[in-house]
């Protein structure tokens, strides 16, 4: 697996680990929380960062 791929799939893992971490807040003390949404917005920025790199090496 490349650098690239192996990246993308890190990002995807900070994502869901986010989406988790604010599911399980928002259950259990009905707020969501500073750092799923951090976790979130910064895996979703490195995910399209990297998606963007891809796609303008391979043109």
């Amino acid at each position: 697996m490349d650098r690239s791929k192996s990246q993308l799939t890190i990002s995807l893992l900070i994502i869901l680990l986010g989406l988790a971490l604010m599911t399980y807040m928002i259950i259990v003390e009905d707020e969501p929380g500073a750092l799923p949404l951090a976790l979130i917005i910064g895996g979703a920025i490195w995910f399209g960062l990297i998606r963007y790199k891809t796609n303008n090496t391979k043109n």
